[in-house]
């Protein structure tokens, strides 16, 4: 399907609408600002969050009777159901409640036939994301591609480490215990550059729509990834743990790239697991020579 048609998508298109109702409801409490309160020694929840989420359920429950709702702020409904919705009602809760307008309402459904192991996980079938400072709205459905504003969006083009730009984020509770910043230093000398903004799910929608290459975290949950999961394998991207196996839900890391650079990607982290000794930084005349090098294989 090359061209948008709302009505073959059974699940994104009404979730759509959940999500762009939730969304509007973050924008009027970020423009009357919101008090936050720690859910733990350093994570906040704030109001909007848990207004979001009872309304995500309320209308799943109205859209979707016989579907299940795991969402972050502790909404679990139907659980045993085959079809499950993972709900961040407000991915970049710190970025909101300080001001910074990057965050998202993000929700995943994912289908576990009767039968499938607890330990196992079902297919991601479906996917929304919405951006409601910038009024974008990321979508999937499994097979139909991946959307932004009804327009088809693809992975990038990028071919090599040294010129890509990829996003990570830090734990908001025991940073100084996580090892990712080792990870942060190695990659931001060898990239064009790293993001860490602040929001997971937007950061796998921008890997699917091409403005990242890569991104990669330790120790996210099921309602971070299960929407951004599907939009980067819709747009042609892949998503794997740190040594390229099989990507679940409850996984504690994710590495998601455009398709092209996953090779290179693996190959640093295993490099740093395994504590063997980083290849030399390319000087500018190297980096240049490399590009020219890819570029003329590319033309062959």
């Amino acid at each position: 399907m090359s061209y948008y048609d709302p009505s073959q998508f059974s699940f994104a298109t009404p979730a759509s609408a959940i999500a762009r109702e939730a969304g509007a409801l973050l924008r009027r409490y970020y423009e009357k600002g919101v008090t936050a309160e720690f859910k733990g020694d350093v994570d906040i929840v704030t109001e909007a969050d848990r207004s979001s989420e009872n309304l995500i359920t309320e209308r799943i429950r109205e859209e979707f009777p016989d579907h299940g709702v795991f969402g972050e702020e502790g909404v679990r409904e139907q659980l045993g159901a085959e079809y499950r919705w993972y709900v961040d009602p407000l991915d970049g809760t710190t970025n909101f409640a300080h001001g910074f307008p990057y965050f998202c309402v993000s929700m995943g459904l994912e289908q576990r036939p009767a039968g499938i192991p607890d330990d196992e996980d079902g297919e991601i079938v479906a996917a929304v994301i919405y951006e409601p400072m910038r009024d974008e709205l990321f979508h999937a459905e499994r097979g139909r591609g991946a959307w932004r504003n009804g327009k088809r969006i693809h992975t990038s083009a990028c071919k090599q480490l040294q010129e890509a730009l990829l996003a990570t984020g830090f734990p908001s509770r025991k940073r100084h215990e996580s090892p990712n910043i080792h990870f942060y230093h190695q990659l931001t000398l060898r990239t064009h550059g790293l993001r860490r903004a602040g929001a997971a799910a937007v950061d796998l929608a921008y890997v699917a729509c091409g403005r990242l290459d890569g991104f990669w975290e330790f120790n996210l949950n099921p309602w971070d990834t299960a929407a951004g999961l599907l939009l980067v394998e819709e747009a042609g991207g892949e998503v794997t743990r740190f040594d390229g196996s099989g990507f679940r839900l409850d996984s504690k890391e994710v590495l998601a790239n455009n398709g092209k650079i996953g090779e290179e990607l693996r190959e640093v982290f295993r490099t740093m697991f395994a504590g063997e000794e980083m290849e030399p930084i390319p000087t500018p005349a190297e980096f240049k020579q490399r590009r020219e090098a890819a570029s003329h294989e590319g033309r062959s």
